[in-house]
């Protein structure tokens, strides 16, 4: 009688232990799962992250370069103080062709408008 109940809790203590090992399989996955739900990055924190490694390992590059974090932060001032001269008319220019686009457009409404309720 002992031996029949031990054969019984061997087969079921086999069973159980595939279902344990199941359930924990599955328990992991649900839990990567929720995992990489909670750690999503936003693309643009990602990319402004990125872009800021990049600038920091080329100021250092520079700064091996010449010697001195100094010497390469002079040559950086130098290189952003000559694209601000290039950039800045070109970016007035575009400014007053989108002022000057915005206001035809804003004639041409108006004249449609007018044209059509009269």
């Amino acid at each position: 009688m002992v031996d029949a109940r031990l054969e019984t809790d061997d087969k079921a203590a086999v069973v159980d232990t595939h279902a344990m090992a199941k359930d924990l399989q599955e328990a992991y996955e649900r839990g990567k799962r929720d995992g990489r739900a909670s750690h999503r990055r936003h693309p643009v924190f990602m990319t402004l992250t990125f872009i800021a490694a990049v600038a920091g390992v080329a100021a250092l590059g520079l700064a091996a370069y010449n010697g001195s974090f100094g010497r390469a932060g002079g040559v950086i001032d130098d290189h952003l103080a000559t694209a601000v001269t290039q950039a800045q008319p070109k970016v007035q220019d575009a400014a007053s062709q989108a002022s000057k686009s915005l206001h035809d457009a804003a004639a041409a409404a108006k004249a449609k408008a007018n044209g059509s309720a009269g």
